[in-house]
């Protein structure tokens, strides 16, 4: 009897530490931050401002520090995002969030990683200084630099000011437990610590399964340029094949008319798409004729085995490069987000 009755206890034990996992883990999970910043330095320099953000600058050793770095840099200039892993090498870095990328109201590229931290010992400890580079996009050889200065923070004990005078008083006198439920906790104990885990690792595998989703925007003409630069890298004319690249370069410039003006370029005949600019009030006659003129060579180079001269290749390639330059906008953002997703994880563009 006395058996039975222990089983059915070991039992209901279970059950009750299985709920608790269920509903401790997900209380104990770190969620979101709520954007709420004790500390928020600003470290200006050129086109680029850095955003060195803590939420707090006294923590217990028990709590965990949210460290958040922010770039904003100008169109035409990229950042690099300071490495930190030795940096902070007297914290231990918990979590690490990327919150990818996103326009501000000055159409600043604004990049921001957050940092979840576990300091190791109290007393007074800096977030070192981090050094941001950035490039021109015009001449990504040079380099430049942003640095900003330490922030300290303060690590306390849980035992407060008065640790020095604590006294650990004398155990009481033990007293041995009858051995088989001395043997029935144990066994509960290793039990629900096996459930406790498996119900942890379940909440923390069902959220690192749902990442939030950041829209990526890029300008329609930077992206032209890219495809201009890939398709000079391609040494499509030193390899005489000259209908591959008219193809390509009219590619090039009706997705760019399609992503900037909103015309349907890319999936019209030649004759098509010049009878809608025609009625267009998106391009003045001026452009409206240098296009007809383009679109006509193409054509001729592509389906009437026309070979150019090296001439009128460099005229064709210029006259691209002039009319994106000149009708450039970073109003016209197109999102290239699965685009991105997919060259980041080796996928097919």
């Amino acid at each position: 009897m006395l058996k039975q009755r222990s089983y059915h206890c070991g039992i209901m034990v279970l059950l009750l530490l299985l709920s608790l996992a269920l509903t401790g883990c997900d209380k104990t999970t770190p969620s979101p931050h709520n954007g709420a910043f004790a500390i928020d330095r600003e470290f200006p320099r050129g086109p680029l401002t850095v955003h060195v953000r803590v939420d707090s600058n006294s923590v217990s050793i028990a709590q965990l520090l949210t460290v958040e770095l922010e770039a904003a840099i100008q169109q035409g200039y990229t950042v690099k995002m300071p490495s930190v892993d030795k940096l902070l090498e007297q914290f231990g870095i918990v979590d690490r969030d990327s919150l990818g990328e996103k326009l501000d109201k000055d159409m600043r590229t604004v990049k921001t990683v957050r940092y979840e931290l576990e300091p190791f010992l109290t007393g007074t400890y800096d977030i070192p200084a981090f050094q941001f580079q950035f490039f021109d996009v015009n001449d990504p050889n040079k380099t430049y630099s942003l640095d900003t200065e330490p922030i300290p923070v303060e690590i306390t004990s849980l035992l407060g000011e008065d640790r020095e005078n604590l006294v650990i008083e004398d155990i009481e006198e033990v007293v041995a437990l009858p051995t088989q439920i001395k043997w029935l906790w144990i066994w509960v104990s290793v039990g629900g610590s096996l459930v406790i885990g498996m119900g942890c690792l379940m909440v923390y595998l069902k959220k690192r399964r749902i990442p939030d989703m950041v829209r990526l925007f890029k300008p329609a003409h930077d992206i032209a340029y890219d495809r201009l630069r890939q398709l000079v890298a391609e040494n499509l004319i030193e390899s005489g094949e000259f209908k591959t690249f008219y193809e390509r370069i009219s590619t090039i410039l009706r997705h760019y008319i399609e992503d900037r003006f909103q015309l349907n370029a890319p999936e019209r005949t030649t004759e098509e798409f010049l009878q809608e600019l025609k009625h267009s009030p998106a391009l003045p006659d001026s452009d409206k004729q240098d296009l007809a003129s383009f679109l006509n060579h193409c054509d001729l180079v592509k389906f009437a085995k026309h070979e150019p001269t090296q001439e009128q290749i460099q005229t064709t390639f210029d006259l691209v490069k002039n009319f994106i330059e000149k009708t450039k906008s970073i109003e016209h953002q197109v999102d290239i987000t699965d685009v991105a997703q997919s060259a980041s994880t080796g996928g097919n563009v």
